[in-house]
């Protein structure tokens, strides 16, 4: 496929009457960026049913990390599905299971004898990894804490944790209970009106000596869970030192962190899991998204003594799908084969500094931040107020996919830059050359 092209503005008429079946069948539970109809991908190039093509810049939401249809991947599934397609592995057993197990084993943080449940979607696995470390404190210890602005799902457990926008949770109320939440550490729009580094982690001494020494007793916490780099909330990248010392904290009362990988996670940030920027080693690891490639997988990665519910007590029919299992085992292999890891390093400090010279050039671009393939690019009306530039946002996303380029949003004003791990310099190029071109006629 050539890229970008457009043939016909988009939503063309193929599109338009999608639109309209979609709008009158389908429960709009959801919100969509801009009309896209997708047709079908490959690499880092999407094609709409009007055949107009586009450069990938979000991955299918953070799930195509090895790019569109990867050979590999369709090989995996291919020979799968011709031997088993399904067997439910909650009663019974097969193989490929056990053979991703050994390769999560073999890129999650830690040394230490680890254990895996697999489950279908990210909020899945949050809802698991609640249920593993109650469970662990056998129900003494209920209380879990999360950050303010995360996102850990919409089912009701994972809901209970996220805390990205009112539209989430309004209306679903009693949510789980013994859920805490306490200020994400967000330089940018610190809630404590610090600037990092004298503010000395206020955030963190807040928990300790406001929230442990007020009214909850660090004895009644399972869990800290917790994004390592915020993804819906604005793609914020915490201080070198802060989960470090989340780190210590927890050791130091006896809670679990639970470490939310779903979006961060399978290479995206230049290493396999965000964490490991910052020399952390969870107790258990929620991975899901780019897992397997597009299909439908999730998987819990703990240390074995926490991995200990009771038989009965947990389970998922369609988990560890053999299919998704063997797709997944081939993502790891991709991922290494093809040095997508660096790849992600190279072209994101690339496109960092790319956006800080536009920053130079643009009042109207307010910070830029990221690791890897996970940078935000956070908009403002002026960089004294910090106002968010609600409405400069949404134009440069309307104008991009009219342009050729699919882009997303984070947080409130942040623009979201999630390409395939396997983007070329040449693609990279080819999209900044359209947002800035579209800068010029949006920002001032």
């Amino acid at each position: 496929m050539d890229y970008p092209k457009i043939v016909v503005e988009p939503p063309g008429p193929i599109a338009q009457k999608v639109l309209k079946d979609d709008e009158k069948l389908l429960m709009q539970s959801f919100s969509r960026w801009y009309p896209l109809v997708v047709k079908r991908a490959s690499g880092f190039l999407v094609e709409d049913v009007d055949g107009n093509i586009y450069i990938d810049f979000n991955s299918g939401l953070a799930v195509m990390n090895i790019g569109h249809c990867h050979p590999k991947v369709l090989n995996a599934a291919r020979q799968q599905m011709e031997k088993l397609i399904h067997y439910s592995i909650t009663d019974f057993l097969y193989e490929t299971p056990v053979l991703l197990a050994k390769k999560l084993f073999s890129i999650t943080p830690g040394s230490d004898p680890k254990k895996v449940f697999y489950g279908n979607s990210g909020a899945e696995a949050i809802e698991g990894s609640i249920k593993i470390a109650r469970g662990y404190f056998e129900g003494k210890r209920p209380y879990i804490i999360a950050f303010t602005g995360s996102f850990h799902g919409r089912t009701l457990g994972a809901l209970s944790l996220t805390s990205s926008k009112p539209v989430q949770r309004k209306g679903f109320s009693p949510l789980l209970p013994c859920v805490e939440h306490v200020p994400y550490p967000y330089c940018y729009r610190c809630p404590f009106k610090q600037e990092y580094p004298d503010c000395h982690l206020w955030c963190i001494d807040y928990i300790e000596e406001w929230v442990f020494n007020k009214y909850l007793d660090p004895s009644e916490v399972a869990a800290i869970a917790f994004e390592p780099i915020a993804g819906e909330g604005g793609y914020i990248v915490p201080p070198p030192e802060f989960w470090g010392k989340i780190r210590r904290m927890a050791d130091k009362y006896g809670i679990l962190l639970i470490d939310d990988e779903v979006q961060a996670g399978m290479g995206r940030t230049g290493k396999w899991f965000a964490i490991e920027h910052w020399n952390v080693t969870p107790d258990i690891i929620a991975i899901a998204k780019a897992l397997a490639s597009g299909f439908p997988l999730s998987a819990i990665v703990g240390k074995e003594e926490y991995m200990n519910l009771p038989r009965g007590s947990h389970a998922s029919t369609f988990g560890g799908n053999p299919i998704s299992c063997a797709v997944a085992c081939a993502v790891i292999d991709v991922i290494r084969e093809e040095n997508l890891l660096q790849n992600a390093e190279k072209q994101g400090e690339y496109i960092v500094k790319r956006f800080k010279e536009l920053q130079e050039k643009y009042e109207m671009i307010g910070d830029v931040r990221g690791k890897g393939l996970m940078i935000g690019v956070e908009l403002v009306k002026d960089r004294k107020s910090k106002t968010p530039a609600v409405k400069e946002q949404r134009e440069i996303l309307q104008q991009s996919f009219k342009k050729g380029l699919l882009i997303i949003s984070a947080g409130i004003s942040t623009l979201r830059i999630a390409p395939p791990l396997i983007i070329s310099r040449e693609a990279v190029d080819k999209a900044l050359e359209i947002l800035e071109e579209i800068f010029k006629h949006t920002l001032k």
